[in-house]
């Protein structure tokens, strides 16, 4: 019967390896490899590194702890929780409320604290099968298409104002917007190379991010703006910064209660990837399989914190790529879980990561904010548009637009705790999305 199943499944979905086959190890490694650097797990770590100004070394070390609790969470899931082709990586979602959390307490050990407790009520949630209630009655596509929708027009803005409208190590604003420029153009051209011509697509559609972010490092070289400092002075191997032993932790109610809401909307998130990986491989999830998939994502989550690292998500990305190369064997998503821990130690590949210029990850994060708003609409698009649900859409993005420009001074005099969900609009949009689902009726 499961080689039946197997076979039936590669028949309906083209896939050359099924889930629980097993593969080579020389090409479950490079499978692994592949998945790790089209994740672009380094991106989260990088604009909250910025953000909050750390110096050099701690954002090595905080880029390091992401490989790390990326590697712990994604082998809790694909071996013992969820068990689907898919790795887990830092989320973009908690990044405002985490700069917000930090910007108002100086310490990243109330981050993590905050974290550690949210982490414990989502492994409550999947023990006690509370969460497979809220899905169906709280989180149907409207909503979860909306906060799709509302993560990438969130984001967007600070690929702008935060990565190319700056100045600073040899640049100028304008070479920032030359170099954003350079590197999305780059992006667009090498993954739409990828899409139609058939002789390099495994090489181009995988690998293009890489490409751009290679092109625009180059470029941003000849301009003078490439600083190799950084790259001189890390350490081959080094430890990623640790809870514990580099932060400490440091619980605060208001801090508490804004991941415990950031972790519902996280939720919403990741279990949406899920279901787009089940339709990849064609294997329909169970709500038991949801459920463990939700304890799973909770000790991932707590693990990720006890390492120094922000939530983790399941990420899209995986689906992608199974449906380019056509293996979804397990055994691929292990080696990549282990990729992630070995490249956690490498303190010289972090300070690499660490030293592109800002400019040039705005260029791909602003093309991928982009792709995400429009994955969002994809979800919604079929959905029969009655002035209820042009509601439950738009009043949400009013909503985070809003946000995304509120005065400082304003935001400045509200209590704390709606600092910190005012400095997170993704949470306030998917709470006034979910709010509104529940308000409006549905017409007889």
């Amino acid at each position: 019967k499961r080689r039946l199943r197997f076979f039936m499944t590669k028949q309906n979905n083209h896939l050359t390896i099924g889930v629980e086959e097993n593969i080579p190890f020389s090409q479950s490694l490079i499978l692994g490899l592949q998945h790790v650097l089209a994740m672009d797990v380094y991106v989260p770590p990088f604009i909250l590194a910025t953000a909050i100004a750390l110096s050099p070394g701690d954002a090595t070390g905080l880029i390091q702890s992401t490989f790390l609790g990326a590697g712990i969470a994604s082998l809790i899931q694909v071996l013992f929780y969820l068990k689907l082709p898919v790795c887990q990586g830092p989320s973009f979602i908690p990044l405002g409320a985490i700069i917000g959390i930090y910007m108002g307490t100086k310490n990243l050990g109330t981050v993590l604290g905050a974290s550690i407790v949210g982490a414990i009520l989502v492994i409550l949630l999947g023990y006690s099968g509370i969460y497979k209630y809220i899905v169906k009655n709280y989180i149907p596509s409207i909503v979860s298409g909306t906060i799709i929708m509302i993560v990438g027009l969130t984001l967007l803005p600070s690929a702008f104002v935060s990565n190319i409208y700056i100045e600073g190590n040899g640049l100028t604003m304008k070479h920032n917007v030359l170099l954003a420029f350079i590197t999305a153009a780059s992006l667009i051209l090498f993954s739409t190379l990828g899409n139609y011509v058939n002789k390099f697509k495994r090489i181009f559609q995988i690998s293009s991010v890489i490409i751009a972010l290679a092109i625009g490092t180059f470029s941003a070289y000849l301009m003078g703006g490439f600083n190799t400092q950084g790259i001189k002075d890390a350490s081959f191997f080094s430890m990623p910064k640790l809870l514990f032993l580099d932060y400490g932790i440091h619980f605060e109610i208001s801090a508490i209660i804004t991941m415990i809401i950031i972790y519902m909307v996280l939720l919403a998130e990741t279990t949406g990837t899920w279901y787009a990986v089940s339709s990849v491989i064609n294997e329909p999830l169970s709500d038991t399989q949801v459920n463990k998939g939700v304890i799973g994502e909770g000790i991932g989550c707590l693990a990720a914190a006890l390492v120094g690292a922000t939530p983790v998500t399941g990420y899209s990305t995986n689906a992608g790529i199974i449906s380019i190369t056509g293996v979804a064997s397990r055994k691929v998503f292990v080696m990549a879980s282990f990729w992630f821990i070995g490249l956690s130690f490498l303190g010289k590949l972090s300070a690499v990561i660490n030293s592109i210029p800002s400019a040039v990850i705005g260029g791909v994060f602003s093309v991928v904010c982009i792709i995400i708003l429009l994955n969002g609409f994809r979800v919604v698009k079929d959905l029969d548009f009655s002035e209820r649900e042009l509601y439950i859409i738009g009043v949400p993005l009013m909503f985070t637009i809003g946000l995304l420009f509120i005065p400082a001074e304003l935001k400045a005099s509200a209590p704390q705790l709606l600092q910190y969900l005012i400095g997170s609009p993704i949470a306030v949009g998917a709470i006034v999305a979910i709010i509104m689902n529940k308000l409006i009726p549905l017409k007889k």
